[in-house]
C-alpha cells in the first residue's frame, strides 16, 4: 500500500509504543471529578436543548420558534450522538460505575442498535482500523475510497451513494453490520444476517414513532410543522455527522493497509497504523465538543477508551512524537479535509487508469 512516511526500524517502532503507553498510564491515572462533572455537564446541556426544542416547536407557527426548535433539536442530537453516546459506549466512562454511562447498556438517539454498533465499531473499526477487506469502515460497503480499491462501474455512481450516505448517516450505520454487500457478493447469506433485522426493525421503529408521529401528534393542529422540524433536525444530525466521521478517515493522506502488512502487530505496530490512517480537524472548543472530539481522530484512535474531552490536552504531545520520528501528523480545517474527501470522492469515481 502506499505510505506517506520513511521507514521506520523496529527500535523506532518500539520506542512510539513506549512513549504512547506512558502517555496512556498518566492520563488514566489523573481521571477524576472533572472528568465526571464535564460529562455530566454535557449530558446536562444535552437535555435542556431537547426540552427547549420539543417546547418551542409547540409555537412552530411563529417562525423564528420553529427555527429556534430546530436549531435546539438539532444540537441536542449532535450531543447524544457524537460526545455522549459515541465515547460512552467507548467506555470512557465506566470507570465512574454509573449506571446511566455504562457502555454496555448504553442506547443512543438513532437507528442503530447500540449492541450493533459496538460490534462493528469498538471492535472491527478500532482492531482492524484502515485494513481493506478486514475495516467495513473504509468505504462502508458502497464506497470507493481509496485507490487500492479495485475500480468497478458500479463506482460511477460515487458521488451519489455518497450524498444518500451523508443524509441517510443514521441508517447507513443502522445497515452497515448487514454487509449487503457481501450479500450481493454471495460471501454472506441472508440466513446470516436475520438475528439482526429484529433489533433494528424494533430500534427503528421506536425512533421513528418518537420523532415522526408520537411528536408531533403532541403539538395537535402543529403536527406538520413539528413533523418538518424533526425530520431537519435529524438531516442536520445526519449532514453532521458523516462530514466529521469522514474528515477524520478518508481525507488526503490517511493511509490504508493490507491484511499482510498488518499480521503479527506489536504495540507500537498497532500504534503507528492508527496515526497514520487517521487524521484531525482544527477548531474552537466549542467545535471540539460538537465534534464529539472525533476532530482528535488520531488520539481518539490512539486510545479511544480515554475520555474525549482529554484529547485535546495530549495532541501536542502526540504531535511531538509524530515529529520526532518524522511521521505525518494530518492535520487541517473543516474546509481543507471535507473538500479533500470530496475530490476524492468524485476522482476515485473513474477508472484507476484515467487517475
Amino acid at each position: 500500500m502506499t505510505t506517506t512516511h520513511r521507514e521506520l526500524d523496529p527500535v523506532e517502532i518500539e520506542q512510539i509504543g513506549t512513549a504512547l503507553d506512558k502517555l496512556r498510564t498518566r492520563v488514566t491515572g489523573e481521571l477524576g471529578a472533572e472528568d465526571a462533572d464535564y460529562i455530566h455537564n454535557v449530558v446536562a446541556v444535552q437535555r435542556f436543548c431537547e426540552v427547549s426544542g420539543r417546547l418551542l416547536l409547540f409555537a412552530g407557527w411563529f417562525p423564528p420558534a420553529w427555527l429556534g426548535g430546530v436549531t435546539a433539536l438539532a444540537v441536542s442530537k449532535i450531543l447524544d450522538n457524537m460526545e455522549i453516546g459515541h465515547n460512552v459506549m467507548h467506555g470512557q466512562y465506566d470507570w465512574m460505575k454509573d449506571p446511566a454511562l455504562n457502555s454496555r447498556t448504553f442506547e443512543w438517539d438513532m437507528v442503530c442498535p447500540g449492541e450493533q454498533w459496538r460490534r462493528s465499531h469498538n471492535f472491527m473499526h478500532h482492531t482492524y482500523t484502515n485494513i481493506l477487506d478486514k475495516d467495513r469502515d473504509v468505504g462502508y460497503g458502497i464506497l470507493r475510497i481509496t485507490e487500492d480499491q479495485p475500480w468497478h462501474p458500479y463506482y460511477l455512481g460515487n458521488p451519489l451513494y455518497a450524498a444518500a450516505q451523508a443524509v441517510f448517516f443514521e441508517y447507513g450505520i443502522m445497515l452497515h453490520d448487514l454487509e449487503v454487500d457481501r450479500i450481493v457478493q454471495r460471501r454472506r447469506s441472508w440466513r446470516d444476517v436475520l438475528p439482526l433485522l429484529k433489533p433494528m426493525l424494533r430500534k427503528t421503529a421506536r425512533q421513528a414513532g418518537r420523532d415522526y408521529v408520537v411528536y408531533p401528534l403532541l403539538t395537535g393542529p402543529l403536527a406538520p410543522l413539528t413533523l418538518t422540524a424533526n425530520v431537519t433536525a435529524n438531516v442536520i444530525r445526519n449532514l453532521w455527522a458523516f462530514s466529521i466521521i469522514f474528515c477524520g478517515h478518508f481525507p488526503d493522506g490517511a493511509e490504508v493497509f493490507s491484511e499482510e502488512e498488518s499480521e503479527g502487530e506489536s504495540r507500537g505496530q498497532w500504534y503507528l497504523r492508527q496515526m497514520l490512517g487517521s487524521a484531525n480537524i482544527t477548531g474552537s472548543p466549542l467545535f471540539h465538543v460538537l465534534s464529539g472530539n472525533l476532530s482528535h481522530q488520531i488520539e481518539h484512535h490512539l486510545f479511544p477508551d480515554l475520555p474525549s474531552h482529554r484529547y485535546p490536552q495530549i495532541a501536542g504531545e502526540v504531535r511531538e512524537i509524530c515529529e520526532d520520528h518524522g511521521l505525518p501528523y494530518n492535520t487541517g480545517s473543516l474546509s481543507r479535509q471535507l473538500g479533500s474527501v470530496v475530490r476524492k470522492i468524485f476522482r476515485l469515481a473513474l477508472p484507476s487508469r484515467l487517475l
